[in-house]
């Protein structure tokens, strides 16, 4: 049965995408494109994922440590600076207009 229409996705495939490890929408888009234009599919995506992927309790191992699990700092992301606004002069009124 299909579960994207707009991409021809089955949920076949949804099932073989997500024992080849990809187990949220994002990473099933990536393979796929499932649920990525009109995104009515998108809540079955969810719960086909959950039926056919490990926890994610089973799958933090593989996941990279974070700031939070490892005891560091986090830092504030670098915020670039915005430029300021160039300095805008008074209105010039063309003399055709008669004002």
């Amino acid at each position: 049965m299909y579960v994207c229409s707009c991409f021809g996705v089955t949920e076949e495939q949804v099932r073989n995408h997500a024992a080849a490890g990809a187990c949220t929408p994002r990473r099933l888009a990536a393979e796929c494109r499932a649920g990525t234009d009109c995104g009515s599919c998108v809540r079955r995506i969810q719960g086909l994922l959950a039926r056919n992927c490990p926890p994610a309790e089973a799958t933090a191992s593989t996941v990279a440590p974070t700031a939070a699990s490892t005891g560091a700092v986090p830092r504030a992301p670098v915020v670039p600076a915005v430029p300021a606004a160039p300095e805008v002069g008074p209105m010039r009124v063309p003399a055709a207009l008669g004002v």
